[in-house]
């Protein structure tokens, strides 16, 4: 009887063991899965604040930091917020074939004539995109239906300005953005010029379109790279610059007809003046190339290694103070400032612009 008695005392506390195991567990699991999410809440608050290392105690510091010239505010507007209520995020980005300009046009009906600004707060900057265009109509196309709403989610005061380039001359993607910035200025003191390829999809709001304090390069990934940065001192593709930053350069190099070397060009000017390269974070500075084949007009320019190691002897002689142009036509449409514009060619030589605001030529 004795063996009995123990031997049931025996199980029940066995019984009583996996009992506390199994909750044991349970307890556990839970944790863990808990955890997971907070981890998972984390990262994204990381995102989001961590990598800005801001707080709305100190935003007020990071807006000094990053808008080094706040424009006036107009009817006491207060400052729209750095990182405003509407920002999503990462988005997935789809590009529907189907996709037609009448339809962009319905969904951004505050866009007026190229232009957008908040009506609820003031903008600490005015920024200009300015895009260099030929026959890329559907590339246009899509950078518009996404880049629209992502400026009016970060509240910008902002126009659009694409100039495309007239005739059959080899594309110069530099002397483009030249002509925008001088034309640009004709219509409006902008504060910050972001020089914007058609083919680059901003996947990020967190990615804020502002000039700071020193040159900005936004494309710190992509996805025809991996999402890797193309090489460390990379210029490329979506830059920013202040008004005073590209005065102070000189604007562009005029001589690269074809592919290649004139953002590294931009960057060397840049250095020349003592400025530093700054980026978002890696996680936010992300980019979906629309796929394109090599334009023809648009070949790789073999003179570009050549005409780099001369910058440092022809910047202030070439550039904003030596863009020749002829402007066909500037009109506002509803979602973009065009400006057809014959810039020449390699051999064809036309008479400089000249500049109506003396400003524009007081820094270089």
């Amino acid at each position: 009887m004795a063996c009995i008695s123990s031997t049931r005392g025996f199980l029940s506390r066995i019984k009583l063991l996996l009992i506390i195991i199994s909750f044991g567990s349970l307890v556990i699991w839970m944790i863990m899965g808990n955890t997971h999410n907070l981890v998972l809440e984390v990262n994204h608050q990381s995102v989001i604040h961590n990598f800005w290392k801001m707080t709305k105690l100190d935003e007020e510091r990071m807006t000094s930091m990053i808008t080094p010239n706040i424009t006036p505010s107009p009817n006491d507007l207060p400052l729209c917020p750095l990182l405003t209520p509407y920002l999503r995020g990462s988005t997935k980005l789809i590009f529907d074939t189907r996709l037609t300009l009448e339809q962009t046009q319905k969904k951004n009906p505050k866009v007026q004539k190229g232009m957008f600004a908040p009506q609820e707060c003031h903008s600490p900057q005015r920024v200009a995109i300015l895009i260099p265009f030929r026959n890329r109509e559907k590339h246009l196309l899509y950078l518009l239906e996404h880049l629209h709403p992502f400026l009016q989610r970060q509240l910008r005061d902002y126009g659009i300005y694409v100039i495309n380039q007239a005739g059959i001359d080899v594309f110069n993607r530099a002397k483009l953005l030249n002509v925008g910035f001088l034309e640009a200025m004709k219509e409006r003191k902008w504060d910050c010029f972001i020089f914007h390829d058609v083919d680059l999809v901003p996947e990020n709001d967190y990615n804020l379109y502002l000039c700071d304090q020193e040159p900005k390069h936004f494309v710190v990934g992509r996805n025809s790279t991996g999402y890797r940065l193309r090489y460390r001192k990379y210029f490329g593709g979506v830059t920013a610059m202040s008004r005073e930053q590209f005065l102070k350069v000189n604007g562009f190099s005029n001589r690269y007809w074809g592919w290649g070397g004139e953002d590294d060009d931009l960057w060397s000017r840049a250095q020349l003046q003592k400025m530093k390269m700054v980026r978002p974070a890696p996680e936010v500075a992300r980019y979906t190339m629309t796929f394109h084949t090599r334009d023809k007009g648009n070949e790789v320019n073999p003179n570009r290694v050549k005409l780099l190691k001369d910058v440092y002897k022809s910047w202030k002689n070439d550039g904003l103070n030596s863009c020749s142009y002829n402007v066909i036509s500037h009109d506002h449409r509803p979602l973009y400032i065009n400006i057809t514009v014959d810039i020449g060619g390699p051999h064809r030589k036309l008479e400089i612009a000249k500049l109506s605001d003396p400003n524009l030529i007081g820094g270089v």
